[in-house]
Parts: C-alpha cells; structure tokens; sequence
C-alpha cells in the first residue's frame, strides 16, 4: 500500500467510523506541522460524508520552542482565553473531534530546559478533560504517518523506506487491510467489550501488575468499572475515542495505589522522550521517579497541580492486539498504549464509575499515559480482602 493509499484509507476510517460524522456537522480537526497532506485527505473524506464545515487548526511544535527560548518564563503558563471558549463553543454546537496522532516534529524541543517547557501545556488545553467527561462531543484520534516520525521510529533506514514501512505497520494495526476496515472495528469491540464484561462480573476490587521490576497495587472505587474506546455522545452519535483500541480500562481509587512500577516502553512527553523510567507510590502519590533519560521533564509535569501525582486510568491490554505483534516502539503513546497494559497519571474518566463516586476520583489538567505491562509482567486480581488470582498471564486472560 502506498503512503497516499494508506493516508486516503486512513481518513475515511476516522470520518466514518472513528468520530462518525454526521451529515451536516462540523469538524474539528487538530493536526502538526508535518500532518498537512493528511489534513487533506481528511476533510475531502468529511466533505464526502456531508460535512458542514471542517476547521483545521495547525500546531507547531517550532513556535513553542521559541516561546520556550525566548519568552519570559512567568508568561508560559499563560493561554489566550479564546482557546478555552473555542473548545467550549466546538462542544456547546455538538461538532465532531478529530486530533492526527504522530510525532511530526520529533527532536524540536530537544535542548530546552524541562522546567520552562513544563510550564507551555499546548496544544493541550485545561478544558479539554471536562469536554471528554461531558460527552458533547463525538470524538476520535488516529495516527499517520510523517516524514519525521517515520525517521524517529525507523532511524537506520533511508526515508523513503521508513515512510513506507511505517505505512504498513499503520496499515495493519488499524485493520486498513481487512476488506471492511469499519467492520472490522466494530467485531473488534464487540469482543473488547465481552472481556470488560467478564472482568467487570469477577467483582474486582484491587489490581496487581507484578514482574520485571515492578510490583504495585491499584485499588478500585465500589463502582469503577471496565470500558472499551466505544462511546454515545449526549446526542446519540456512537463512535470509537481512540484508533487502534485494545485495550479495556476502568478509573482507580486516586488514594490507594502502593508500590514501584517500571515503565516498559518510552514515555514522549511534550517532546521530551524518557527512558528506564521507574516510580514509587505511597497513599496513592508518586514520592519517586527515576529515569535514564528525561526524568526532570516528569518531574516538573507531575508538579503541574496535586492530581497530576495520582492516577485517574488503569488500563488492562491482552496479546491479541496487533499494535504488540508489530514488535515496534513508535514514541507515540495513542499506539505503544495499546501493545501493553497502562495507567495514566492525572484526570479521570467518568464513564468509568457512577455518580455516587464521581467526587472521589481524580482531578487535573494533565492525562498522561504510560505503560507498564508486557512480557514478564503478569496481572492479578482479587475481591475484596480475598486471595489474589491470575487475571492476565504472558497476554492471556485467565478468567
């Protein structure tokens, strides 16, 4: 398959299936310097499916470094007010949601100190968590490809290869090359959503990942409960917030994660890659991180308010994903999330429990993933004050 085969298949999966647009709908759509091409594709592929309008809106990753470099470091945390009203209008009209995933700029913050770009959020936004938890929106993410990522993630080769090679592991484990790519989704689901219901039925109230370094406990609310990427919109649009998804995931008790966890694939942060990273918890709190590579970028993350050191997502990954088998890393966490059971430190979905708990789980500007399951890692469960029991061993569920 061609990169511009790929790009144009791509595109009609996240319109139709991904956000599933409705005829009439705006789209907006999120994309980096580098995704221009795929931009493109995209919105012929609205337009074809009867869009109203479909908004582009460009990040730079270059403009932030200069920021970085040169602003004064007490204006970085500033955000022009349009930018939330933006979002809350795209929301309150009920548009569409498209970000393009990818690291098109990979290496651009390379050098800037981690405390000043800790303080530049962009392109995310403080809003952006309460837009999700309210369901206005029909929204997805999905990756292409880019001259730079495909660089990033196949150094060795020349680039047109690297873009080529890219494309087809894209091609596969967003199913482009099933005959039904949609349909293909949607069976997907259904048996991600069987495994959540099986889970869900074994009354689970605590999680332990144990191997390879890593030995932690997650404790769960009395109602959280394991969901798929599949989501209904308050107007009753169905569409899929993340592809590929393998993954089920529930939201945790903020309080009640204890131990240490090695993290088992790079973690891309803001730019910044980091490497061998390992953290400790206490009362549900990160108290230590360490790391080869990009550590005092975290750090200075996790300081962003008290909920950035709690967990608001714990995500369970089996091996029958085709993100693993792929054998890649890609440095981007929308894929690497789904080779490897995962947790995210910060906001919380609600989705994931019912009303009477929403005011225990956690609260934050940040959501960030990262992966800790994987090959020697196995997964355990238990009921309340019960014995633990196997729930995933070398990628297989055990229930």
């Amino acid at each position: 398959m061609t990169i511009d085969a790929f790009t144009s298949k791509a595109a009609e999966l996240a319109v139709t299936c991904g956000v599933n647009l409705q005829p009439g709908q705006i789209l907006a759509m999120q994309a980096q310097v580098g995704q221009e091409a795929a931009a493109r594709h995209v919105a012929a592929a609205a337009y074809r499916a009867g869009a109203r309008f479909v908004d582009v809106e460009f990040f730079d990753l270059e403009v932030k470094r200069s920021r970085l470099e040169f602003a004064s470091p007490e204006s970085l945390e500033f955000v022009p007010s349009w930018y939330g009203e933006r979002l809350e209008s795209i929301a309150a009209q009920r548009c569409a949601r498209l970000r393009l995933a990818g690291q098109a700029q990979p290496g651009a913050l390379d050098g800037v100190a981690p405390e000043l770009a800790a303080r530049d959020m962009l392109p995310r936004l403080k809003e952006h968590g309460a837009v999700v938890n309210s369901r206005r929106t029909n929204w997805s993410i999905i990756p292409v490809v880019s001259s730079g990522w495909a660089k990033l993630v196949f150094p060795g080769l020349p680039p047109n290869e690297a873009a080529s090679l890219l494309a087809s592991r894209l091609s596969h484990v967003l199913r482009l090359d099933d005959p039904d790519p949609a349909a293909a989704w949607h069976s997907r689901l259904v048996d991600l959503e069987e495994i959540a219901r099986r889970v869900n039925d074994s009354q689970i109230g605590e999680v332990r990942f144990v191997g390879a370094g890593t030995d932690i406990k997650f404790g769960l609310l009395p109602t959280s409960r394991f969901v798929t990427a599949q989501e209904t919109s308050l107007a009753g649009v169905s569409h899929i917030t993340n592809l590929p998804t393998d993954e089920i995931y529930t939201t945790p008790d903020p309080v009640r994660t204890e131990g240490t966890v090695a993290v088992t694939r790079p973690l891309v942060l803001g730019g910044a890659v980091i490497t061998d990273l390992v953290m400790t918890f206490e009362n549900g709190v990160v108290t230590k991180v360490s790391a080869s590579q990009g550590r005092a970028s975290l750090e200075h993350h996790i300081a962003r308010d008290e909920g950035a050191r709690r967990l608001g997502e714990l995500a369970l990954v089996d091996g029958s994903g085709r993100v693993g088998e792929t054998d890649t890393v890609f440095f981007d966490t929308l894929l690497d999330e789904n080779a490897a059971s995962h947790v995210a430190l910060g906001n919380a979905y609600e989705k994931a429990v019912s009303e009477t708990d929403l005011e225990r789980i956690n609260r934050s500007v940040i959501h960030t993933d990262f992966m800790i399951g994987g090959a020697g890692v196995d997964v355990l469960s238990r009921e309340r004050q019960c014995e633990w029991r196997p729930l995933l061993v070398d990628g297989r569920w055990m229930i």
